[in-house]
């Protein structure tokens, strides 16, 4: 083989390398700066809203303290005598005038009387004369109005009078200015007023350069200022003032404190130097990039070999020996004596898995590998065909291989315990056998691995950790199985061989029917009543499953709809739990038969919980979420970890006939059953016993506290007539008493 040409490579690696590099830190620059530049603005915008609520608060804050200062005054026996029971303009200038201007910096005070009309006014400081008239043209005559209206609804406060004070936003010559207006009342009540005569002191203070001075001095605002106009540059900000009919009188504008702009500006210059030294390396990572490719192409050959063998063992994988095995197929003619292939498959290797983890069944199967090849020989062909399956060709002559024997010491030699992580695994072995005689006719390799797996999968069946020889009826049973799915896809598409029975469920404590279990039946014209055991597991494995689950369910509501309250239960395949459509089939199915989720129970067997798929424990979860019941099947013959339990919390659980077949007194079921009782009982589940057959073993089932019993003590699965009949007659609801009743209904 030629080694690679370096000036290729050198070509090869900045399109395919180089550009999608450069495309990558392109778009992590952009990114990056898109979220400096968003976080800035985003910190900016959010500074603006502060300042821009601070400016309000400090607006507020200056009309609250002028009222403040405004009832001080006009809230006083001395003003009122001085204003208008025996006016004294010169205490006027001097309490009031002088006083609010020289301490408050006020521009103008006005004494107008109960009409309107000016009696005194100071402005800037200097009392001014003003024409009669005045009150028709003052920018105070609205709010003189309002505050008149405002009066006449003032209740009498203390021993004094309350006053009204009102403050807006004025244009005043044209000058946006802030104005409050009070009633001068006495403030100890001794000096009466008719209502509607009283006089008003008017206080204004201008917007202008000396009050922004004074808030941007008291509240740290830059260069806060009055403008009319409300245009603004960037980092400016205005906030409008408004006066108390919603009307615009003057603007607030200030320079904006933007952070996030100081950040940026401190970033960019940063994020430049960072993002020169990335580029830098991403250039020393090409390099490194091209010499790597240089050292791929140079090993090609390990490649190549890697693309046959199994990484883990270093075994062949299966497109090798299927190769090998066709290569040995074809020449067999010039082989000596007889090829036989053996398809293993380990027991229990999940186990295994779940228990120790990934890496204890990779130590595992090249464990496995090893003692194959100290049993076989190195010069037998043994590959991994995936998984925990193994291939092994043979070529022998009869007389000198005893093929079961040889197939014993290889699964005597895996039973042995292995050392895994200072654990001890124990795992067996299945296999099935296939051969070829010298002279027979021809056979592919296909072929001959399809037969081996009919034997595995007749080895498995038969109780595993054993080996099986490949014989024609095997081929016949499998080929009945297709004739079963064949009928039984015929059958789903009619209406008048599968249906669906009941088996009543009978409340322990009370001998009365709770609900029903929903079964299905399949009644063939040509070969007859055909047992659920063996045509589910083709449904199972040929996909059919999900349609003959959907037409189970599908009778079992249609029956619970016109049955509230009781329980009507339907077991439901790991292939339908699976599909993340099955959760809407079982919702549209309710809502279309109007059976209640509350009534439904859905029962799982401890595989489904063993697969730990997503898909499953979502619709589990989905299920009881909308208050559908979930039961756990044949409780005690799986795994029944308590682990599950607590990981899919379920309703209920049911114990398997094979238990309760045996309940007597002294049986070691006994215990076993109570313990399973008390268990599911600590868990706040419910418990129902399958296959009661005996009025001895319901009443043990009763000492022990279970909640639901199911067998043939009661009844067989009855037609969904007669089961209807059994819910609506309360005599023969009661099996204490009408148990012969039921019976005879199932006859």
């Amino acid at each position: 083989m030629q080694p690679p040409n370096p000036s290729a490579i050198r070509r090869h690696v900045p399109v395919a390398v180089l550009l999608p590099v450069v495309l990558m830190l392109a778009l992590a620059i952009i990114t990056v700066l898109g979220f400096v530049v968003w976080s800035t603005a985003n910190i900016d915008q959010r500074s603006l809203e502060r300042q821009t609520q601070s400016v309000s608060r400090v607006i507020q804050a200056r009309r609250d303290q002028m009222q403040m200062q405004a009832a001080s005054l006009a809230v006083w026996d001395e003003t009122l005598i001085n204003t208008k029971l025996a006016f004294n303009a010169n205490w006027i200038e001097r309490n009031l005038a002088s006083r609010m201007h020289a301490n408050f910096g006020y521009d103008a005070l006005v004494v107008v009387d109960e009409a309107n009309n000016p009696t005194y006014a100071m402005v800037d400081g200097f009392p001014v004369i003003l024409p009669e008239n005045a009150s028709n043209n003052t920018p105070y005559r609205t709010l003189l109005a309002d505050l008149r209206a405002t009066h006449l609804q003032a209740a009498p406060i203390g021993t004094g009078q309350q006053p009204v004070i009102l403050t807006d936003f004025l244009l005043v010559d044209d000058r946006p200015a802030l104005v409050t207006a009070a009633t001068i009342v006495s403030d100890t009540g001794a000096l009466q007023q008719q209502p509607g005569t009283e006089y008003v002191l008017v206080l204004t203070r201008f917007l202008d350069t000396t009050v922004a001075t004074e808030i941007n001095r008291q509240y740290a605002i830059e260069a806060g200022h009055f403008t009319m106009t409300s245009g603004t540059a960037p980092d400016q900000a205005v906030y409008p003032i408004v006066n108390n009919a919603g009307r615009f009188i003057t603007f607030f504008q200030w320079t904006l404190d933007r952070p996030g702009q100081t950040v940026l500006s401190q970033t960019i210059p940063m994020l430049s130097v960072t993002f020169l030294v990335i580029g830098g390396l991403v250039l020393l990572l090409l390099n490194q990039l091209r010499r790597y490719a240089e050292a791929l192409e140079a090993g090609k050959h390990f490649s190549r070999y890697q693309a046959s063998h199994d990484e883990l063992t270093g075994l062949p994988n299966r497109s090798s020996f299927e190769a090998e095995l066709a290569r040995r197929l074809d020449g067999r003619g010039h082989e000596v004596g007889t090829i036989s292939l053996l398809m293993l498959d380990l027991d229990r290797f999940k186990q295994v898995n779940d228990t120790l983890g990934h890496q204890a069944g990779d130590e595992l199967i090249c464990a496995v590998a090893d003692r194959l090849r100290a049993v076989l020989g190195k010069d037998t062909l043994i590959a991994r065909l995936g998984g925990d399956e193994f291939g092994i060709v043979l070529v022998h002559n009869a007389s000198d291989t005893d093929l079961p024997q040889t197939s014993q010491r290889v699964i005597d030699a895996i039973g042995q315990p292995f050392e895994l992580h200072h654990y001890k695994a124990h795992v067996g072995a299945s296999i099935g056998i296939v051969s070829i005689d010298r002279g027979s006719e021809e056979v592919g390799s296909s072929e001959l691995m399809r037969k081996a797996d009919i034997a595995l999968y007749e080895a498995k069946a038969g109780g595993r950790n054993r080996a099986m020889v490949y014989e024609e009826h095997m081929n016949e049973m499998l080929q009945l199985q297709h004739t079963i799915e064949g009928e039984l896809r015929e059958a789903l598409q009619r209406d008048d061989q599968l249906s669906v029975v009941f088996q009543p469920l009978v409340s322990q404590e009370t001998r009365r029917v709770v609900g029903a279990e929903a079964l299905s039946r399949w009644s063939h014209p040509k070969y007859g009543q055909i047992s659920p055991a063996r045509f589910i597991p083709v449904a199972e494995n040929t996909g059919l499953i999900e349609a003959l689950g959907e037409f189970v369910l599908r009778r079992a509501c249609e029956l619970g709809a016109n049955a509230p309250g009781r329980t009507i239960a339907v077991n439901i395949s790991p292939t339908q739990l699976r599909n993340p459509q099955f959760s809407h089939v079982v919702f549209d199915i309710l809502h279309r038969t109007g059976m209640r989720p509350s009534d439904l129970e859905l029962e799982i067997t401890e595989s489904i919980l063993l697969d730990d798929e997503h898909v499953s424990s979502q619709n589990l979860r989905t299920f009881r979420t909308a208050g559908i019941k979930i039961a756990l099947d044949d409780f005690g013959t799986g795994y029944s970890s308590l682990s599950y339990l607590k990981r899919y919390p379920v309703d209920r659980i049911k114990i398997d006939r094979s238990f309760v077949s045996q309940l007597a007194e002294g049986h070691v079921s006994v215990s076993i059953t109570q313990a399973i009782v008390t268990l599911a009982h600590a868990m706040d589940i419910e418990v129902t016993a399958e296959g009661v057959e005996t009025e001895i073993q319901a009443t043990i089932l009763g000492q022990m506290g279970c909640n639901v019993l199911q067998g043939f003590l009661f009844s067989s699965g009855v037609p969904r007539e007669k089961i209807v009949d059994v819910f609506a007659d309360p005599a023969n609801a009661l099996m204490s008493r009408g148990a012969r009743s039921v019976k005879a209904m199932a006859r």
